[in-house]
């Protein structure tokens, strides 16, 4: 079977490739042959990942940079990333802000929606950053809601927990009301 055959509704791309974390578990990467255009933070065994061989470099590049991130080794991406194209231009706008929060920082949903000149738009905004497709390389588990609580993570807030543990950000727990310290 060869990669341009395995792309189905439920692929997001015609290349990927699975790695382990201490932390959250399985990662499951997709990219195309330039571009990442999603992570999932779980295991996809009904999918027959890329062999090493066979891999695009982009691909090799996001399994080595994503477990560099897990083992404490890297603080930014450097890949290239493709959205998908039901995007709109607010979702991107969002992603844009979210790639601008450096490593162990923390931003609101209410700040981001300020930082994009709309701030009655705070709920729009935690539904584009509940949508963001390529977590970790977009962080979107450096938003939290007002007061610091985790409110939610497309990938459990249990793992939303672990990450933030990752940048040296504590939380109270790994409930969606539990909360961290906001630093102003």
């Amino acid at each position: 079977m060869n990669a341009m055959t395995r792309i189905s509704p439920t692929v997001p791309a015609p290349f990927s490739a699975e790695l382990s974390s201490d932390s959250v578990g399985p990662v499951t990467l997709w990219t195309t042959f330039d571009k990442l255009v999603r992570i999932e933070l779980r295991r996809r065994p009904e999918i027959e990942h890329t062999p090493p061989g066979e891999r695009p470099a982009v691909l090799d590049r996001a399994v080595t940079q994503v477990g560099e991130y897990f083992r404490g080794e890297r603080r930014r991406f450097d890949l290239p990333v493709e959205l998908p194209k039901t995007v709109t231009a607010f979702q991107r706008a969002v992603y844009d802000e979210l790639g601008r929060i450096e490593f162990g920082a923390l931003t609101t949903y209410g700040d981001l929606a300020r930082d994009l000149g709309s701030p009655d738009s705070a709920r729009a905004v935690g539904q584009a950053v509940g949508a963001n497709p390529i977590p970790l390389v977009i962080p979107c588990h450096r938003v939290v809601g007002a007061r610091g609580r985790l409110t939610g993570f497309g990938s459990g807030v249990p793992n939303k927990v672990r990450l933030l543990a990752l940048e040296g950000v504590v939380a109270t727990g790994e409930l969606a009301t539990s909360s961290v310290e906001l630093r102003t």
